[in-house]
């Protein structure tokens, strides 16, 4: 859940009460808007405070100045832009993240007028963004809260702004995003025991109210499409399986959609091959990939992107029953390939395998994109800095990276080549489904690229970035939602740059 500000805009003027915000470079300086706000002697206050207080105005250090001398409001405090190489630099969802970090009254007043740097509508929404996902919590299930947290509330947050209409009309697109990223953290924190591959159906379902038109596969009609790979997951629990197809036709007719794909292991005890017992809780998030996809569809519905996008999610949960499936078993995939299985734990990519067939053989997408917390193995590559990106497209491979840093959400493209599609050969069916330990990555996205035919796709890694990921300024929880703003971006580069 999110205990949001409630947010406003409105015209520079005077502040009378609650925190104010201000921002000044390596100067100390603030801009001659602020200055004129603040008038001279609080302009001398900052510089006194900082000798004082040591503080250099370095990018994202932060001052605070209590029932500060000629102002009216509670406390004064100054956010480091540090020099003009940093601002160009500067992340503003991370800002406002920041912002919402330092605040803590109910009221709270930001002026945005940056010292020797122009202000534009894309930034303060950005930075009103950062606010908002920095204040969300997951607390849905603690009947206790800290003391600190009680009667906190959402509190208000004004922008002081130079032109409040487009600014507001800036931030509309950012509330889409903002509840999309929402949604993806909120599946993920959800417990097992809630949250099974039903219930996580019928969270899809629910985009329907935003036009999205979502179709849902039972057992029945995969077993039907030949989807034996998934079910072969699935067996194990006494849950069934479930692909939730999301389609937002909001583009052209005639124009081909782009694909999004998502792991959605709801519970991954690994199965026969079964993990071991400490941190074991923690596979509860094996399904952001699938998090993210009904984040992001939520985000381009609410926006009403003008772009045609699918969404599919393959939604199982791993466990050892009796009638789960064993090492050595031979499963047959909807493409028609056999893939012979080595260690059940290995299991995302089963699933991913039969929704990335049914999409590109019923869709025909434009480029397809799967994510999926896959393998330990990226972790070690790349930390929990950045998701691993394979892909068989140099093209898309680039855009993605680009989004990527556009939105601080990065990915860093790993090797996929002939090598290791060798790899995974089996004495005994078309493919095995674990090629051991050494590249163990590239391994599993070159099974998944014998799936997409010649689409133009793209695999991203997520188990290092999606759950348990280092905190910063905008997520202090345990589930990231990773990877809606970095595709939403993507898709608004694809479709709506093009349109506009």
């Amino acid at each position: 859940m999110a205990d949001s500000f409630k947010i406003d805009f409105q015209a520079h003027g005077k502040v009378e009460s609650g925190d104010l915000i201000v921002f000044v470079g390596e100067n100390l300086k603030p801009s001659a808007v602020v200055a004129k706000q603040l008038g001279p002697k609080a302009v001398d206050l900052i510089a006194k405070a900082a000798a004082a207080e040591g503080f250099k105005g370095k990018t994202k250090s932060v001052m605070s100045i209590v029932v500060p001398t000629g102002l009216s409001v509670d406390r004064l405090i100054v956010i480091g832009l540090g020099g003009e190489k940093d601002r160009n630099d500067t992340d503003f969802v991370q800002l406002g993240g920041l912002i919402a970090g330092k605040v803590n009254g109910k009221l709270a007043t930001v002026v945005l007028d940056l010292p020797e740097a122009r202000v534009t509508p894309e930034m303060v929404a950005d930075i009103a963004l950062g606010v908002q996902l920095r204040r969300y919590s997951f607390d849905r299930y603690k009947t206790r809260k800290k003391d600190e947290d009680n009667g906190k509330g959402g509190g208000r947050l004004v922008f002081s702004v130079a032109d409040p209409a487009s600014i507001k009309k800036a931030y509309k697109t950012r509330e889409g995003i903002q509840q999309g990223v929402i949604i993806a953290r909120d599946l993920v924190n959800e417990p097992p025991n809630v949250l099974g591959p039903q219930e996580f159906a019928a969270r899809a379902q629910a985009l329907t109210k935003l036009g999205v038109e979502v179709e849902i596969l039972d057992d029945k009609a995969m077993k039907k499409l030949g989807m034996g790979a998934l079910l072969g997951v699935a067996q194990g629990s006494v849950r069934g399986g479930r692909v939730a197809i999301m389609r937002w036709n909001g583009g052209k007719a005639n124009d081909k959609p782009i694909a999004f794909v998502g792991k959605g292991v709801v519970f991954d005890t690994g199965g026969i091959s079964i993990k071991p017992g400490a941190g074991m809780e923690d596979m509860k998030g094996d399904m952001a990939g699938a998090a993210c996809v009904v984040g992001l569809m939520h985000a381009v519905a609410s926006r009403k992107a003008k772009a045609n996008v699918v969404g599919a999610i393959g939604l199982v949960e791993n466990m050892p029953d009796g009638n789960a499936q064993r090492p050595g078993d031979i499963v047959t995939t909807m493409s028609g390939q056999t893939i012979e299985i080595i260690n059940t734990d290995a299991e995302g990519r089963l699933v991913l395998a039969d929704v990335l067939w049914y999409v590109q053989d019923r869709f025909k997408p434009k480029f397809m994109i799967d994510l999926a917390t896959l393998t330990g193995a990226i972790m070690v590559a790349l930390a929990q800095e950045y998701a691993g990106l394979f892909s068989n497209n140099d093209e898309l491979a680039e855009r993605l990276t680009v989004a990527g840093k556009a939105t601080g959400e990065r990915v860093w493209r790993m090797p996929l080549g002939p090598e290791f599609d060798k790899m995974i050969e089996s004495k005994f069916a078309d493919m095995k489904n674990s090629a051991g330990r050494f590249g163990g990555s590239s391994t599993a996205a070159a099974l998944l690229q014998r799936f997409v035919n010649d689409v133009p796709w793209a695999h991203l890694d997520i188990a290092g970035t999606a759950m348990g990921s280092p905190q910063n300024e905008i997520n202090k929880g345990w589930a990231s939602g990773w990877g809606v703003r970095l595709l939403d971006r993507l898709v608004h580069d694809h479709y709506e740059a093009r349109n506009s």
